[in-house]
């Protein structure tokens, strides 16, 4: 883009906003016409992908402080418009070039007097209009500035799928197969993820534009349940059944794990139903650590007795006593 260019268009327009919008007002205004006029929602549309050039060449200048105020200099010495020149005779007000020509030596003027034609100059190891912008306004020579000039960098957009994983390759960590707009990818599933987990893959979602970053993937992860196992962060949790007699005199039992090694666990005497018990190192397993696997106890109570049980267990309620275990339950409830 050169300086004339600067002058001639009307950056403001263009993204629809008055003169003394704010950085606010400039940047939810570019974001709207941006997403109404991206290529990937107008395939094949040449006005709208004109468009939207149009409207990042706006957002590069006026989303800047520096460059917006060198704009809004030269378009104010400008007139606010598109390039002027004398008329006939030369008794119109001056070209911009003529201004130029009279404050800096060079620009243009009309050969053989007022009436010849408009011809471009410069002085002898001098600076033309272009670079005359230049010195202004910090351009480079053909009065292009750095990173402004071109269509603004585009990030590409974010796309997001689904992954359906067995519980076991959920805890081990697994490699999917995925097609993302049409394209094969693999994906690597880390150890440990939680159904409703978004694993984020950076630079695996659309392209950019303009030299701009791909955007990121995102995989919303279902695990499959298992009938004994849970994941719980780093750690697997399982309810272990037991009875009322090893519950309340102690035992040690066998506990399944996911490996299928199952491991020995003491219940102490009276633990009660809910009590968690922890069996350390058995649950997920990284490369920084391994978690743990929580088992929580549930008193098995049997549905029915025989008469000699039925007898049994009367009297051991007569030899345990009548302790009110709910004696302060409605004290705690009125508080």
């Amino acid at each position: 883009m050169t300086g004339q260019d600067w002058i001639e268009k009307d950056f403001y327009a263009a993204l629809g906003v008055p003169k003394d919008a704010d950085q606010a007002d400039i940047k939810k205004a570019y974001r709207k016409l941006a997403r109404q006029y991206h290529p990937d929602q107008n395939p094949g549309n040449a006005a709208a992908e004109s468009r939207f050039k149009e409207i990042g060449e706006a957002y590069a200048v006026l989303s800047d402080a520096e460059q917006k105020q060198q704009y809004d200099a030269l378009r104010s010495m400008a007139g606010g418009g598109a390039r002027f020149a004398g008329g006939p005779g030369g008794g119109g007000p001056a070209g911009f070039e003529d201004v130029f020509g009279s404050m800096f030596g060079g620009g243009t003027g009309r050969a053989g007097g007022p009436g010849g034609p408009r011809v471009q100059y410069q002085q002898a190891g001098g600076a033309g209009f272009e670079d005359i912008l230049g010195s202004m306004f910090g351009m480079g020579g053909g009065g292009r500035q750095a990173g402004f000039g071109g269509p603004q960098r585009q990030k590409g957009a974010d796309v997001e799928t689904k992954a359906t994983l067995p519980f076991r390759a959920a805890v081990e960590g697994t490699t999917v197969e995925l097609t993302v707009d049409g394209r094969s990818m693999t994906a690597r599933i880390p150890a440990g993820v939680h159904d409703g987990q978004k694993i984020r893959l950076r630079g695996k979602g659309r392209p950019g534009m303009n030299g701009g970053p791909a955007g990121d993937l995102f995989i919303a992860i279902h695990v499959e349940p298992h009938p004994v196992f849970s994941i719980d962060g780093l750690n697997l949790r399982m309810t272990l059944p037991v009875t009322f007699t090893e519950a309340t005199l102690g035992t040690t039992v066998e506990v399944p794990t996911l490996t299928g090694d199952p491991v020995r666990l003491k219940i102490p005497s009276g633990t009660p139903s809910g009590r968690v018990l922890r069996v350390k190192g058995r649950g997920v397993t990284t490369a920084k650590r391994a978690g743990d696997l929580l088992v929580t106890v549930q008193v098995v109570v049997p549905q029915k007795l025989s008469r000699a049980a039925k007898k049994a267990l009367e009297e051991f309620a007569e030899q345990a006593g009548s302790d009110d275990v709910r004696a302060e339950l409605a004290a705690r409830a009125a508080q």
